[in-house]
């Protein structure tokens, strides 16, 4: 059985932030339209997506350097090729 992809929110946005992304980026990356972007970083904690599309948002945003902690924050783990170099900057959400 497949482990749910457990984030949240707030660590959308903060990965978002970290990453200097707009929505309109994370469509691009992630193949999730605008207006589930949208849905899943304004819902209270866990947006209510489904897996699959939570996982994609979640695996194109670690692609790009970021790592996530529990549920508490995220951190830009290595330079992500698009010429950002912060090493371990960290956001808790």
């Amino acid at each position: 059985m497949q482990e749910k992809t457990k984030i949240t929110s707030a660590q959308i946005r903060a990965a978002r932030g970290l990453l200097n992304w707009s929505a309109q980026e994370l469509v691009q990356y992630s193949g999730v339209s605008l207006s589930t972007i949208q849905r899943a970083e304004s819902a209270e904690e866990v947006p209510s997506v489904h897996e699959q599309t939570l996982a994609a948002i979640k695996t194109s945003l670690e692609r790009s350097g970021i790592e996530f902690l529990d549920r508490t924050g995220v951190r830009l783990a290595r330079a992500n090729g698009r010429g950002q170099n912060a090493s371990h900057t960290a956001i808790r959400a």
